[in-house]
C-alpha cells in the first residue's frame, strides 16, 4: 500500500474497533512495524487517534463525531469530484460564503486560483485558497468571519463570526451539512455549528449544498433547515428509485458526481 492507503486503511479501522495493536495493522496493511509505527505517529499529530503502549486507540467514542483529521483521510475521491463541480456552478467575481469541514477544504482547493470573494468557516479552507494562483496571478480575495476557533477543527465559531456573516450579503452560500435527511433536511451535530451554517444560508441569495453519500447516512441532532432551502445539491451518491421520488419533492437541483 501506499502511504495514503495506509493512512486511510488505518483510520478506517479505529472508526469500527476502540484499539488496535501494532500487529493487527502490520497484517491489514501488509506493512512492517516501523513503517506502521511511523503511520501511527502521523496520524497521532493530525488528530486522527491516540498513540498507546502497542498500537493506537481510536478517538471516536459514545456517537462522537469523527475529528477533522480522520474525516479528511476519508473518500477523498468523492470528495473532490464534489468540489470540482461546486467550483463549476461559481460564476467569476461572486462573493461566496464557504462552510466548514474536509470537504469544504476541497472546495476552496478547487477555487485557488479563481477571480472570486470568499469568506471560509475554517482555517483549513483559508489556507487552502490561499494557496493557488490562476491566470495572471488572480486568487480569491478572502474575508474572515472572525469569531472563536474550535481547536481541531479550526473552524470559526460564536456570536462574532454569525454577525460579521449576517453583516454580508452572498451570491452563493456552499453548505456542507453533517448530515442530511430526507425528511428533517440538513443538520448539524452542535448548535454553535448550526447557527453558523443558518447565518451563511440566510445571508446568500443561492443556497449550493455539498454532500457525500456518507452524509445521507450519517446521524446528527439540530436541524439547520429544510431540503427546500437548497438551491442545488452536490453529491456523488447513487440514488434509488425511492429516493429520487422523494427529492421531486423539493423545487431542488441535484448534480451527481
Amino acid at each position: 500500500m501506499k502511504t495514503d492507503e495506509r493512512h486511510r486503511a488505518i483510520a478506517e479501522i479505529l472508526r469500527v474497533q476502540s484499539q488496535a495493536s501494532v500487529e493487527e495493522l502490520m497484517q491489514a496493511c501488509g506493512a512492517s512495524g516501523a513503517t506502521v509505527r511511523r503511520d501511527l505517529e502521523v496520524l497521532a499529530a493530525n488528530g486522527v487517534l491516540r498513540r498507546v503502549h502497542g498500537g493506537a486507540r481510536s478517538l471516536i467514542g459514545q456517537g462522537r463525531n469523527p475529528g477533522y483529521g480522520q474525516r479528511e483521510l476519508e473518500d477523498r475521491d468523492g470528495k473532490r469530484r464534489i468540489a470540482a463541480a461546486v467550483a463549476a456552478l461559481l460564476a467569476d467575481r461572486e462573493h461566496v460564503w464557504l462552510d466548514s469541514g474536509s470537504t469544504a477544504t476541497e472546495v476552496a482547493r478547487a477555487v485557488a486560483g479563481r477571480d472570486l470573494t470568499l469568506m471560509p468557516m475554517c482555517m483549513q479552507a483559508l489556507n487552502a485558497a490561499a494557496e493557488g494562483d490562476g491566470p495572471a496571478g488572480s486568487r480569491p480575495a478572502l474575508l474572515l468571519p472572525g469569531g472563536s476557533v474550535v481547536p481541531g477543527e479550526l473552524s470559526f465559531r460564536g456570536p462574532l463570526a454569525e454577525s460579521n456573516i449576517r453583516s454580508l450579503r452572498f451570491d452563493t452560500a456552499v453548505l456542507t451539512p453533517c448530515a442530511v435527511d430526507f425528511k428533517d433536511g440538513l443538520l448539524a451535530h452542535d448548535l454553535e455549528d448550526a447557527a453558523v451554517k443558518t447565518a451563511g444560508l440566510e445571508s446568500a441569495a443561492r443556497v449550493v449544498v455539498a454532500a457525500s453519500a456518507a452524509k445521507w447516512q450519517a446521524h446528527a441532532r439540530v436541524l439547520v433547515a429544510g431540503l427546500a432551502r437548497a438551491d442545488v445539491i452536490v453529491t456523488d451518491r447513487k440514488f434509488s428509485a425511492q429516493d429520487s421520488a422523494e427529492l421531486e419533492k423539493y423545487p431542488v437541483e441535484v448534480v451527481s458526481v
